[in-house]
C-alpha cells in the first residue's frame, strides 16, 4: 500500500506542477530556438553569485557538506546522463520546498529562460516514466532525483563551478564572479521523446520537449540533393549512442558530412537554426560568445553529418561540428513502452575543452 501511495503521489507531482507545455506536432518557429509556448513560472533572475550565496546559506552543515565541493575535485568533471543510484551533490529530493526553491532559482541564474524550461520539463518527464514503467521504477524514475553541485566558492574574481544532473540532463558551468566562461558538457534527453498518450493538462498527447532539435535536422537532411547527401551521409551503421557520453574531454575526429560552403542559402538558414536551438538554452552572453567562436573560425568550416532513417519512428543521427563546437544527436532508443527511436539524446560540447580546462 505505501509503495502505491508513493506512486501515486510522485506521479501527482509531475502532473500538476506549473510549467509551459511544448509542442504538439507543430514545425519549428521561425527562430527555430523555442518551444511552442513559453508560459510556465517566469523565474526572478539573480546574479549567479547571489543565487549560489542563497541556495547554500539555505543549507544545513551536513547538506552544504553534500551540495558544496572544491573546485578542483575530481568529482567536477564527472559526469553522465543515464539513470544512478546516486550522484554527486544534493538531490531536489532531499530539500525542503524552500532549498529546492533556491535550487531552481540557482538553475534559472545559469540558464536561459528556454533553458530552463526545458530543463525542468525533463525532469517532469521522470514521473511519466514512473507512470509507464510501474511501482518497480520507484526509486529509478523521480522527478526530485536531480543533484545540485556548486564548485569552489562564488565570489567577485573567482573561479567556481555549477552541475545540475540527473537522468537526462547533465549541465555544467564554469564561472568566474558572475561571468560563465564555460558551459559544457550541455546534454539533454527525453525519453519518450513524443508522448503517444495524454498525461494530463500539462503532457498532452503529442508533446515533444525537443522537438525543435529533430525537425530542423530533418528539415535539413530532406532539403539536401542527391549529391549533397552523398556528401552528408556517414559511413557505417547508425551510432547506438552519442561519442564521448561520461568522458571529461569531446572526441577530437576531423568534421565530418557536408561543410556549408556546399549548402545553399536556405539550407546554412536552417544549420544555423540548428545551432540557434542548442546555443539559445544558454544564457545571452554564453550565445554570443559561442556565435563569435564560430564566426571567428569561419562558419563554412562547419559540417552536418546525417546517419539513418529521415522519419520519426527508425532510427536517426546527426552531428553538426565546427572547429570550436560538436553537436550530437541521436534517436535510436525505444521508450518506455517499446515504441521505437522515441528517447532523444543531444549534447553540445566545447572542442577547446569543456569544464574550462583544455584538452589534453
Amino acid at each position: 500500500m505505501r509503495r502505491a501511495t508513493l506512486l501515486s503521489a510522485m506521479l501527482a507531482w509531475t502532473l500538476f506542477c506549473p510549467m509551459h507545455v511544448f509542442g504538439q506536432e507543430k514545425k519549428p518557429s521561425d527562430s527555430g530556438s523555442r518551444p511552442p509556448a513559453e508560459q510556465g513560472k517566469k523565474w526572478k533572475v539573480s546574479k549567479p553569485i547571489v543565487a549560489a550565496s542563497t541556495f547554500l546559506e539555505s543549507l544545513s552543515d551536513d547538506e552544504r557538506a553534500k551540495a558544496s565541493v572544491e573546485y578542483q575535485s575530481a568529482d567536477r568533471v564527472g559526469w553522465h546522463f543515464i539513470p544512478k543510484d546516486s550522484r554527486k551533490g544534493l538531490p531536489l529530493m532531499d530539500m525542503t520546498a524552500e532549498q529546492q526553491t533556491a535550487a531552481k532559482a540557482l538553475l534559472r541564474a545559469a540558464v536561459s529562460q528556454l533553458g530552463f524550461d526545458k530543463a525542468t520539463t525533463i525532469m517532469q518527464l521522470e514521473g511519466i516514466l514512473l507512470k509507464l514503467e510501474g511501482e518497480a521504477a520507484i526509486g529509478r524514475r523521480n522527478p526530485e532525483k536531480y543533484y545540485f553541485t556548486v564548485f569552489g566558492t562564488p565570489a567577485n574574481q573567482q573561479v567556481w563551478g555549477l552541475s545540475v544532473e540527473g537522468h537526462h540532463l547533465s549541465l555544467n558551468f564554469s564561472f568566474k564572479g558572475n561571468s560563465i566562461v564555460d558551459s559544457t558538457p550541455q546534454f539533454m534527453g527525453a525519453n519518450p521523446a513524443k508522448l503517444n498518450d495524454s498525461f494530463g493538462e500539462k503532457f498532452p498527447k503529442g508533446t515533444r520537449v525537443l522537438r525543435d532539435e529533430e525537425e530542423l535536422g530533418f528539415e535539413l537532411v530532406t532539403s539536401l540533393d542527391e549529391k549533397q547527401l552523398a556528401s552528408a551521409t556517414l559511413p557505417g551503421e547508425v551510432p547506438e549512442e552519442i561519442r564521448a557520453a561520461g568522458e571529461a574531454q569531446p572526441p577530437t575526429d576531423a568534421a565530418r558530412g557536408i561543410a556549408a560552403s556546399q549548402l545553399t542559402t536556405e539550407q546554412q538558414s536552417l544549420l544555423k537554426k540548428i545551432i540557434e536551438v542548442y546555443a539559445a538554452k544558454m544564457k545571452p552572453g554564453v550565445v554570443k560568445k559561442r556565435q563569435e567562436l564560430i564566426n571567428n573560425a569561419g562558419f563554412d568550416n562547419v559540417h552536418f553529418g546525417w546517419s539513418g532513417a529521415m522519419k520519426t519512428g527508425q532510427g536517426h543521427y546527426y552531428i553538426v561540428q565546427g572547429p570550436t563546437f560538436v553537436i550530437e544527436f541521436i534517436n535510436v532508443q525505444a521508450d518506455a513502452e517499446g515504441n521505437p527511436a522515441n528517447h532523444i539524446h543531444c549534447v553540445w560540447r566545447d572542442l577547446e575543452g569543456d569544464f574550462n580546462l583544455p584538452i589534453a
